[in-house]
């Protein structure tokens, strides 16, 4: 009978145990799944979070950058902002959208260039389509003034092809920054006929007043360069007029270097340039990229000046430089022509036009007198002497203009030398030859 109570004992003892071994294991399963839950829900957490991250970082890639980044493909003054997460950079979806925006740049800049070649395309058609009609107006004109000597006629067609020469100079340039030819063919042409030839062709001329340096007066310009020289040489003096004041005078000066290089001088007293204005048409006049210069960035309305310049520079090898200031604190620009664009002209065959500068005469040596000349002058200065008064006028200031009328021989003459002038600027070689 003792035996099954004590086997009951043995067996409650077991019960007992394996309840409380089972109360153990119940408990670390519990803990167990109460903290794989955690780790679930941290889990999606930081899913959630980084979740929200990336859709904070396109809607500000929508909203921000890509318009930022629009503006910036414009002006390179517009910021482009960053990544909202920077630690994003390295990672996929950071590489992903910088992508976007690549992408998107690039799809934009492909449609401003095929745009942008066919507005240039226009520009060039429409330009050179209606200079050759002001061409043949010209010839016109030149016509006319042949058949008739009347001063009042003269007068007239003076005006007339003054402004159609305006005309046909910014049709060129308009054409020239486009990728266009200038238009003519000139013959080899001495240097002071090409810079004459230029500045007749500019509203306000009379105020410029060239002064030759050069060495001698058979240095002339090749053919195949004379025209563009001609169109730079223009424009850096139409730059010079508009950014000076109506009574001030712009000077040109044309020299020659121990190397054989020839540069043409313009100094004006303007009001100069900003760092930025002059930075920018350094890059421009330089040629640098001239061929991937977009029209929308010219401004409105365009300002094909400086850009035509690049081109003609890329095209044919001479250099502008406009990051000098003048002795007047305005601009001073220089075009320099290298020897192989220079020739050496026969003046017999083909001498310089009456209305070039002359260069300018030697400085006189000083001469030493005697004690006898010495003393024979004395009593003579010793005179008192009466001088006519000059106006005084300041460094680059023009005089007023005189209100006398010419006689009509006078102004025959002139607008004969005028004529030639510009003949000689534009005339084609095979032309001239056949005449």
């Amino acid at each position: 009978m003792t035996a099954i109570p004590e086997a009951a004992a043995v067996a409650l003892g077991a019960t007992t145990t394996a309840g409380a071994i089972a109360t153990v294991l119940l408990a670390r399963s519990r803990a167990a799944f109460v903290k794989a839950a955690r780790s679930q829900a941290a889990r999606a957490d930081h899913a959630e979070a980084r979740e929200q991250e990336l859709r904070d970082e396109i809607r500000h890639l929508v909203t921000a950058r890509l318009p930022a980044y629009a503006q910036h493909l414009v002006s390179t003054h517009h910021p482009v902002p960053g990544l909202l997460s920077p630690h994003l950079s390295e990672t996929e979806s950071g590489k992903l959208l910088e992508a976007v925006l690549g992408q998107f740049a690039e799809a934009i800049l492909t449609q401003r260039r095929r745009i942008d070649a066919a507005a240039w395309a226009a520009v060039r058609g429409t330009s050179s389509h209606t200079q050759s009609v002001a061409n043949r107006m010209q010839d016109v004109i030149d016509e006319l003034q042949r058949k008739h000597d009347n001063a009042e006629l003269l007068d007239a067609f003076f005006g007339i092809d003054h402004l159609n020469e305006q005309m046909i100079r910014h049709l060129q340039k308009a054409a020239i920054a486009g990728g266009g030819w200038p238009g003519h063919v000139q013959q080899d042409s001495h240097v002071p006929d090409v810079v004459t030839g230029a500045h007749s062709r500019l509203h306000g001329y009379e105020r410029i007043q060239i002064v030759s340096n050069l060495r001698a007066t058979n240095v002339g310009i090749v053919g195949r360069a004379a025209e563009p020289i001609a169109v730079a040489c223009a424009e850096l003096m139409a730059n010079a007029l508009e950014h000076s004041s109506d009574d001030l005078r712009v000077t040109v000066t044309l020299l020659q270097t121990d190397n054989g290089t020839v540069s043409i001088q313009i100094d004006d007293a303007g009001t100069g340039m900003t760092a930025e204005e002059r930075a920018r048409g350094t890059r421009l006049v330089s040629g640098e990229g001239a061929g991937d210069l977009l029209l929308t960035q010219l401004g409105d309305p365009p300002a094909f000046g400086f850009p035509a310049i690049g081109r003609l520079v890329a095209d044919y090898g001479f250099q502008v430089s406009i990051d000098q200031p003048s002795p007047y604190n305005g601009v001073r620009a220089v075009l320099s022509i290298p020897p192989h664009l220079l020739v050496e002209i026969n003046e017999l065959a083909n001498p310089v036009s009456a209305m070039a500068p002359l260069p300018a005469p030697p400085p006189r040596k000083p001469q030493r007198s005697t004690p006898q000349q010495a003393n024979a002058s004395a009593p003579d200065s010793e005179l008192p002497q009466r001088h006519r008064k000059q106006p005084q006028t300041s460094p680059g200031v023009l005089p007023a203009p005189s209100s006398r009328t010419p006689e009509p021989e006078s102004a025959g003459a002139m607008w004969s030398d005028f004529q030639d002038g510009l003949i000689a600027a534009r005339i084609d070689p095979e032309t001239k030859d056949a005449t």
